[in-house]
């Protein structure tokens, strides 16, 4: 199974990207340290992790701490063992918005607050919140990933857009 993994790391100067390697790792404690490898002092580091044009996770560190993983789908732990790693202990299926976890839209926006279409074959997994303050709401990220046609690289260039690192993740896929 061939994968892409890029982390996008914000401090004071803004974002930097750089390609991680997860080969050889063990654990899921053992990625979130190579992502903070990546800038020990970055106030947010993110993990784009896409995997065979078919998964995509999401890691999130807030300052270095508390671990926070969004999964495309929780078939990608059964297909190999970096799913496993990456995915496997995530038991919160995010099919569904919890009542009161998403925020109203912004006036003049979209009106999105009806559940997100999910694919009927994939189950999300993990925390779909864990973009919301930084513009790509828990409903957006369901979105995209059930967006028939988008593959998880066009997911994170959506996510990255938003987030203002387009750019930056563009030019490691270009290396």
């Amino acid at each position: 199974m061939s994968y892409f993994a890029a982390a996008v790391v914000r401090d004071d100067s803004g974002w930097t990207a750089a390609e991680v390697s997860l080969r050889g790792a063990n654990d899921i404690d053992e990625v979130a340290d190579r992502l903070r490898d990546v800038d020990q002092d970055a106030d947010v580091s993110l993990l784009f992790v896409e995997a065979d044009d078919a998964y995509l996770v999401i890691l999130r560190l807030d300052e270095g701490e508390d671990l926070r993983v969004f999964g495309s789908d929780s078939a990608y732990a059964e297909e190999s063992r970096l799913g496993a790693l990456l995915v496997g202990d995530l038991k919160t299926s995010v099919t569904g918005i919890e009542d009161g976890d998403e925020p109203r839209p912004a006036a003049g926006g979209d009106e999105e607050s009806e559940q997100p279409a999910v694919d009927p074959e994939a189950d999300p997994v993990g925390d779909a919140d864990l973009l919301a303050d930084l513009g790509v709401s828990a409903q957006k990220l369901l979105a995209l990933c059930a967006l028939e046609g988008m593959l998880p690289a066009d997911v994170t260039a959506e996510v990255c857009q938003v987030l203002g690192c387009a750019d930056e993740v563009e030019e490691l896929r270009e290396v």
